[in-house]
């Protein structure tokens, strides 16, 4: 192992503050600005609701963090963090440990979104930006580049890049066997968060990310940097982690394994 393996996913609501500002939408309560927006997204696209990506206010950061010694998975900070820390400490993760990242379609929303959520709140992330300036192995090698590894989107790279031959974290995570989405999808993540429910989300995102680190150990497997047998122990790890930490989604996730 290289380098630390650092495999990362967001939740998000839309940001009603700002779309308030921006589309002059008065006094209405977080829900009805919420709606206002998704119907003028709509009347932009012509169908789609989703929020252009700096309208995404990012509501929980989970990571699985794998080093040559240990095996993490959490979500950053706690429940009542707000942006700016869960952002923070995601870009001091990448300042501290320099790690390989990992994404399900990081590079076509979760990067672009943290990007944009940074610029708000001004934070620094010397490490992560460097393309050489600072470290000459970076200029080619690094995390703003969409051909290198440094950044794994694993989504974009088992397609070949092309838009047309994407596929969903749950269809991949379902066709090698692994647990998807359990009870929980990213369409609920806005009704859960005006329920109070942060901690849900938190769950759901640490199982989205868990299967994307799943799937990267099987994308090692296929490229030839592990063998059959180091797969098998990774995944035997894994298990032995995840019951560790005896926690109601994670015991629903091993279920959902079988061995």
């Amino acid at each position: 192992m290289i380098s630390p393996i650092f495999v990362f996913d967001i939740e998000t609501v839309p940001d009603v503050q700002t779309g308030r500002r921006m589309y002059g939408l008065g006094d209405l309560n977080d829900k009805d600005a919420a709606n206002a927006l998704a119907q003028l997204r709509r009347q932009q696209t012509g169908g789609s609701d989703f929020l252009k990506l700096p309208l995404h206010r990012i509501v929980a950061i989970s990571a699985v963090l794998r080093t040559k010694d240990a095996f993490k998975v959490w979500s950053l900070g706690t429940s009542d963090s707000d942006e700016a820390e869960l952002i923070q400490r995601f870009f001091d993760g990448v300042e501290k440990f320099g790690p390989t990242l990992v994404s399900w379609n990081g590079g076509g929303f979760d990067l672009p979104v943290l990007h944009y959520r940074a610029l708000l709140h001004g934070i620094s992330a010397p490490r992560y930006w460097d393309q050489g300036e600072f470290d000459k192995d970076h200029k080619w090698n690094n995390y703003i580049n969409r051909y290198h590894l440094r950044h794994t989107d694993l989504m974009d790279v088992l397609a070949l890049f092309q838009a047309r031959a994407t596929a969903t974290l749950d269809d991949i995570s379902t066709l090698l066997g692994f647990p998807g989405k359990l009870d929980m999808d990213g369409s609920l993540v806005w009704d859960r968060y005006l329920a109070g429910e942060i901690d849900e989300i938190r769950n759901y995102c640490e199982t989205d990310v868990l299967n994307t680190y799943l799937i990267y150990q099987r994308f090692q497997l296929m490229r030839g940097h592990i063998s059959a047998a180091d797969y098998r122990e990774e995944c035997a790890l894994v298990r032995d982690e995840l019951a560790k930490l005896e926690k109601p989604h994670w015991s629903a996730f091993l279920n959902a394994w079988p061995e």
